[in-house]
């Protein structure tokens, strides 16, 4: 980029969903190419395995405000991937489950709640707080007419397929905590819409200068990699079925 003495006009900061590593690309890969016919530079930031606090408060902070600084003026929008980490993976799901849900009725049942440390809602109201700080952030220092792109994930299947080894995010979780097989995957959508839900309060709270890339029922079993990551193809579709039409409506399509 400085090489061709190229400015940056949109902002990445991701986690795995854009940052993917193997073939097939990432979610923010099949949005450039959504975008390849528009003149948009991308600057990128983040890694797998980020969480929402690591943009605001932890490790990428300070690459985020140095971009922010040094290119704030020249950008028309600001893409954010976050969160998902926040509850995938054994020591953030586990906690968030009952100690025996084998006679929960309902997946919301499976869930503690409440306001203290390991319940759902104290944990996705943190999460919130982590994109305000961050979205404020941004605000403070672009022109009046960029916007900050966040987005939902999709429902993930809870079906023990890791990455690499046996490793895997939400089943182990799940199993531990005695969820019954056939409430599994509505847990995993239960805390997808609950996230989703702090995201679409953002929009209303910043009257418009977030959008909310909904990718929530597009992707079907034959479309997941593993249990957090679609293939290719499949983020291929999220971006051009729900990314392109909110990047035509934002005008930078």
């Amino acid at each position: 980029m400085l090489t061709d003495g190229a400015v940056p006009s949109i902002l990445a900061i991701g986690d795995s969903w854009f940052w993917y590593p193997l073939p097939g690309g990432s979610l923010a890969s099949s949005i450039a190419r959504v975008m390849q016919a528009s003149p948009h530079v991308t600057l990128a930031f983040g890694n797998n395995g980020a969480e929402a606090f690591d943009y605001v408060h932890g490790v990428y902070a300070p690459l985020v405000d140095g971009a922010l600084t040094r290119y704030g003026a020249t950008l028309s929008a600001v893409f954010v991937s976050g969160g998902g980490n926040d509850f995938a993976g054994f020591n953030d799901l586990r906690p968030l489950l009952g100690l025996d849900c084998t006679g929960s009725p309902s997946e919301d049942a499976c869930f503690n709640h409440g306001v203290a440390p390991g319940c759902v809602e104290a944990l996705f109201d943190g999460v919130k707080q982590h994109y305000v700080d961050l979205v404020d952030r941004v605000l403070a220092v672009v022109p009046a007419t960029s916007r900050v792109f966040v987005h939902s994930y999709d429902y993930a299947i809870p079906s023990g397929v890791a990455v690499i080894g046996s490793r895997a995010w939400l089943k182990p979780a799940l199993v531990a905590a005695r969820v019954p097989p056939a409430l599994r995957a509505g847990c995993v959508r239960y805390l997808i819409d609950q996230f989703s839900l702090r995201l679409a309060d953002l929009v209303t709270v910043y009257g418009g200068r977030v959008v909310f890339v909904d990718s929530r029922g597009t992707l079907g079993p034959a479309d997941w990699a593993n249990e957090l990551h679609p293939k290719g193809s499949g983020f291929n579709k999220i971006a051009r079925q729900r990314w392109k039409p909110a990047l035509e409506a934002a005008g930078l399509l």
